[in-house]
């Protein structure tokens, strides 16, 4: 492709603001997309345009939201630069990309460059052996709570030594019965580092540690990386940020990209003043802002910018879209969470049976708890869906297992891998021999691989005979393993290991069940993974060792693994990000689930809640649907709710609101016999005039003058006195019910016909 071609390609299809963003060549700049606006774009032609004006692709520090955007992304560059140009970009996430650099500096930070990468499973796990040691009860110390404290830590860039004598931090965790908090962080860095191993935040902590420690590496570092660019800005912690800025100081070529609107991760240490302090960090920045949004509608985008409006810590900016006006918000209320669930799938059915395809729709909720009456809906109306955020293929156990000894064949320091494959599949090696392997070890400062393949420790430890040298048969067939990792790809070692360790031919033994057959399937899938990886990297002239696969796997996401299937996806509104579908559901909109009941009183936290709800408006492209229950069970015990604020802040004219005093149908977006009319909310629309009469020869029921009842009536019960109708169920014309809350005796729920009420 000539320069001039590439010129046209690069520029082509692009709006003024974009292609000013993407003509700016140096300095610092900032890029405030809205959402929908066409960002991957920019972020895309900006670096193309980079590498067509002549800065070298080894210069170019790209790190985005997934690796799966980054292939994309490269893929699209490749086709307007070379796919042999683009392939030198470092392109990815902060965690993928720094992992890839300390494999290259592992020496300065006194790791071995293969050292494993936990999950936070594998965290979890160690941390859970690490308060067990320590005789502490995990009632109070969870494993999954200490590590989150330990990750937020590292976050904040407190190490064990800042933990430990910050006397905040040191209050706090008395306050909360926890006061060795800071001893289990220190004991978890140091066992980590034994293993060989890094956590996620540690991949992100070393590098910060090797540029501060060591001003060489740093030096060399920001002379190759002449230009770095950062995608979701507004999501970066202080760490990243930390780095970011370490590597930008020298030549100020960085360039962030970023909504303040979508900053939804506080949680996980994101700070919004990163985006919203840029021009402070860079007064010379340049500020370019992406303000049409080609997603959504004009009514579903004018919503949302009512929306966030309400929120005082932001970045003006008027998104706008110059699509169709499209259909009015949905809002419906229903008397309980199961009726809730009924009414959206009621609708997706519709839609689906209508020529709609699952995969344009989503469900988005605040909590996974949410999600169960949901899929037993759509398992009852047989419609196929996805829930993202379950259990991942790479999270697995029979998955695990395999990993297991593929980590352990390139790092025997790694302890976890170690003990879920010793006795996997059985070799009679009990867990009292471990346990004795274990403690031996640690109390001479081993790991259990030194341990283990040493015939004189195991003597020491108590391990003869028999047991002794089944051990010392499974450490020299790891041996073996690493041996020929050193010589054959990813794909021809676990071969090897899968023949070897004859763990097909284990799951085979429960191939009679439906759960062994995916355990069998699963692990087929996993060699198809690992071949498709090989035949890549070859075609890219990529590394093919097994050590690649491990980096590239252990830092997948469920954005990084999604699926092709035609089927409805369920998420929380966190997992969304990034996402759009035709048609969004947005359910469990009451005060105290969204927003979170410790959100209502923190305008901190109550802003960022609304920026979550913002995220969940913007994923839709055609039609929104907003649902909130009366009563939701909710921690074993059914508790009334009421309607989230954020639907009170929605613009009147933007919604078709339902069921808040007027008739709705459960189901009222396709065919159905059954309505529900609800109890009056004045503060949204008019009461209804709908009103029902006993069926006709249904004489046992009691009646008015004109022989109708209606949502708000007083009337009378013979046995329960005074009461207010609630609502009117109308299953059939002969099945009528009654919601009716009585003065004395609470809500019941009457069969008309048989009532005997009259109206007061």
């Amino acid at each position: 492709m000539t320069e001039k071609q590439q010129e046209g390609t690069i520029f082509e299809g692009l709006n003024a603001p974009q292609a000013e963003a993407v003509k700016c060549l140096g300095g610092p700049m900032l890029i405030v997309a809205g959402a929908g606006s066409g960002k991957t774009r920019v972020i895309t032609m900006r670096i193309a345009n980079l590498i067509a004006n002549g800065v070298s692709p080894y210069g170019i520090l790209a790190l985005t939201f997934t690796n799966k955007a980054a292939r994309e992304m490269k893929t699209r560059i490749g086709s307007i630069v070379g796919s042999k140009v683009a392939s030198h970009l470092w392109m990815g996430t902060f965690h993928s990309m720094f992992a890839r650099l300390l494999r290259i500096e592992a020496e300065n930070i006194g790791m071995p460059v293969t050292f494993t990468i936990y999950d936070t499973q594998d965290s979890q796990t160690l941390i859970k052996s690490i308060i067990k040691g320590l005789g502490l009860d995990d009632k109070i110390y969870k494993p999954k709570t200490v590590h989150g404290m330990i990750s937020s830590a590292k976050n904040d860039l407190l190490f064990p030594a800042d933990y430990a004598r910050d006397p905040d931090i040191a209050k706090r965790d008395r306050d909360q019965m926890r006061p060795r908090m800071a001893e289990i962080y220190q004991m978890y860095v140091n066992e980590c580092r034994k293993a060989g191993a890094m956590d996620f935040d540690d991949l992100l902590i070393h590098t910060y540690t090797l540029f501060r420690n060591n001003p060489e590496c740093l030096e060399r570092y920001q002379k190759r990386f002449a230009h770095i660019l950062v995608d979701e800005y507004q999501d970066t912690n202080r760490v990243q940020y930390a780095i970011v800025n370490m590597l930008a100081k020298a030549n100020r070529n960085i360039c962030v990209v970023g909504d303040d609107s979508q900053s939804i991760y506080s949680f996980r240490g994101a700070r919004i003043e990163n985006i919203l302090n840029f021009k402070k960090d860079y007064p010379d920045c340049q500020v370019f802002k992406l303000e049409q949004n080609y997603r959504s509608t004009q009514t579903i985008v004018s919503a949302a910018n009512s929306l966030i409006a309400k929120n005082i810590n932001r970045i003006p900016k008027n998104v706008f879209s110059e699509g169709e006006v499209g259909e009015k918000i949905k809002i419906r209320q229903t008397n309980s969470d199961i009726e809730e669930a009924k009414t959206v799938v009621g609708e997706i059915s519709y839609r689906v049976r209508s020529g709609e395809n699952p995969e344009d729709i989503a469900i988005l909720y605040r909590a996974n708890f949410q999600s169960r009456v949901l899929e037993e809906a759509l398992r009852h109306e047989g419609i196929p869906y996805k829930v993202y955020g379950g259990v991942t293929f790479y999270q697995r156990k029979e998955i695990k297992d395999v990993l297991a000894y593929l980590r352990l064949t390139v790092n025997h320091s790694d302890n976890e891998s170690f003990k879920r494959v010793i006795n996997y599949p059985k070799r009679a090696i009990g867990e009292t021999s471990v346990s004795k392997l274990e403690g031996y070890a640690n109390a001479h400062g081993m790991t259990l691989w030194e341990a283990a393949s040493n015939p004189l420790v195991l003597e020491t430890a108590g391990l003869k005979g028999a047991t002794a040298q089944r051990i010392l048969d499974f450490t020299a067939m790891v041996t073996e393993f690493s041996m020929q990792a050193e010589k054959v790809d990813a794909a021809t070692l676990l071969k090897g290991v899968l023949d070897r360790t004859k763990i097909i031919e284990d799951l085979k033994t429960d191939k009679d069940s439906a759960e062994g057959e995916d355990r069998i399937k699963n692990v087929e899938e996993l060699r198809n993974a690992f071949v498709t990886f090989v035949d890549e990297k070859v075609e890219e002239g990529g590394e093919t060792s097994l050590s690649a696969y491990l980096t590239d796997i252990a830092l997948m996401t469920d954005a990084d693994t999604g699926n092709d299937e035609n089927c409805v996806r369920l998420m929380t509104v966190h997992a969304s990000k990034g996402l759009e579908f035709s048609r969004v559901f947005i359910v469990g909109l009451e005060d105290g689930l969204f927003p979170g009941s410790m959100s209502i009183l923190d305008p901190v936290s109550l802003e960022e809640e609304r920026r979550l709800m913002y995220v969940a408006l913007t994923r839709a492209k055609k039609s929104l649907t907003l649902t909130y229950a009366k009563e939701r069970f909710r921690n074993g015990e059914t508790t009334m709710s009421i309607c989230s604020r954020f639907l009170k802040e929605l613009p009147e004219e933007m919604c078709d609101r339902q069921g808040e005093g007027r008739t709705v149908s459960i189901s009222s977006f396709g065919p159905t016999t059954r309505r529900v009319i609800n109890t009056p909310k004045p503060r949204f629309v008019p009461v209804s005039s709908q009103k029902v009469a006993p069926s006709a020869g249904e004489g046992t029921a009691s009646s008015t003058p004109d022989g109708e009842f209606s949502v708000g009536d007083v009337v009378a019960h013979e046995r329960f006195g005074d009461g207010v109708i609630e609502s009117i169920i109308v299953d059939t014309p002969q099945d009528v019910k009654l919601k009716i809350n009585f003065n004395n005796f609470g809500v019941k729920l009457l069969l008309l016909r048989f009532a005997r009420i009259r109206k007061k």
